[in-house]
């Protein structure tokens, strides 16, 4: 009879490594599902940084992006005589138009007719005394501007944007088209 007891040993024996042996799979399985889910939250957190950092990097390239000039072909136009005088006074003027990126360089060029069109009235309503000082050529460069944005930004904008006009205010919208008029040649005779 003393064998019996070795018996009943062995199984108790053989069911410890079993319990073990699962133990360490439920283990296991738990470290498996727990780096899981944490790599599955922290693709989601990159994923949204790096969603939110590229909004910030647009702006960031926006104000880094170098300046695309689009030069309009000579202006001559005859000015409207100031009050008291009857000569008729001429201007002749190259401007160049600073635009937002090279795509908009291109829609300038493809709209330059019209572009042409809508300068050429705006020069030839000026007075010589209008354009005498730097206040008023810079006054010109503004309407200019805006007479160029709003051909070049029709139906871009949402009507939330189109409030004041940038001219109106003085201020540059870096989302306008059209970023800065200057003049390479500016004569009034």
């Amino acid at each position: 009879m003393a064998k019996a007891p070795d018996k009943q040993e062995k199984p108790a024996a053989e069911a410890a490594p079993a319990k073990s042996k699962k133990l360490v799979l439920i283990i296991i399985i738990g470290l498996v599902l727990v780096l899981i889910l944490g790599g599955g939250a922290a693709f989601l957190l990159l994923k949204k940084s790096k969603a939110a950092g590229e909004d910030g990097e647009t702006e960031v390239k926006h104000h880094d992006v170098k300046p695309v000039f689009v030069k309009l072909e000579s202006f001559t136009v005859k000015l409207q005589p100031d009050e008291g005088k009857q000569e008729q006074q001429f201007m002749q003027t190259v401007p160049e138009l600073k635009v937002r990126d090279a795509l908009i360089a291109e829609k300038a060029k493809t709209y330059m007719p019209e572009i042409r069109h809508n300068i050429l009235l705006l020069l030839s309503s000026r007075r010589p005394s209008e354009l005498a000082t730097p206040q008023g050529m810079e006054k010109l460069s503004m309407d200019i501007r805006s007479v160029t944005n709003k051909i070049l930004d029709e139906g871009t904008k949402k009507p939330a944007e189109k409030g004041k006009e940038s001219s109106e205010t003085g201020k540059v919208d870096p989302d306008d088209a059209v970023q800065a008029v200057l003049f390479s040649t500016f004569i009034v005779q």
